[in-house]
């Protein structure tokens, strides 16, 4: 019997938290291949285009995909972080030192980069650092762009930019 592998799961970050805040601890999936998806629907790119949402999901696919990637090369494991008062964060990227890196996967436009860098830093203020240690960034990835550090002290950087 073969297994066919589509999807992967993406399993909850557990921080030490300052706030009372309840984790969600229900694993995020996602496809191996975002491609796959788009060939089984049969859809090109004028339909990707006209539904920015599914796109987006793909896309954010795409980024976890990438991220685990560079992960496992780092002895590191990407999670998801979800809690009761609706703050979610895509991904979070954990040494097993114990260093965090949170990050936020949008499209691009920038109230899209505003509403995730704000995510950020309230994933930030909530988690205890005291215990977990300050994450070395806050980091949005979009699909196009540049790179560049904002006021607050978020980076937003191309998808491009990932590597090695």
């Amino acid at each position: 019997m073969q297994r066919l592998f589509v999807v992967e799961d993406q399993p909850p970050f557990a921080p030490h938290l300052r706030s009372r805040s309840r984790l969600r601890k229900a694993p995020k999936r996602h496809f191996c291949d975002p491609s796959v998806a788009v060939a089984a629907l049969r859809i090109g790119p004028e339909r990707l285009r006209d539904n920015l949402d599914y796109l987006g999901l793909l896309f954010e696919s795409l980024v976890v995909h990438d991220l685990r990637i560079y992960a496992t090369a780092n002895d590191a494991d990407v999670y998801h972080y979800r809690d009761n008062t609706g703050l979610e964060i895509d991904a979070v990227v954990q040494t097993v030192a114990g260093a965090w890196l949170p990050v936020e996967v949008k499209l691009g436009g920038y109230e899209q980069i505003d509403a995730a860098a704000a995510n950020l830093l309230k994933l930030k203020d909530r988690v205890d650092t005291d215990r977990m240690g300050d994450p070395p960034n806050l980091l949005v990835i979009t699909a196009t762009g540049y790179a560049y550090r904002r006021p607050d002290g978020v980076t937003v950087a191309p998808i491009g930019a990932l590597g090695p």
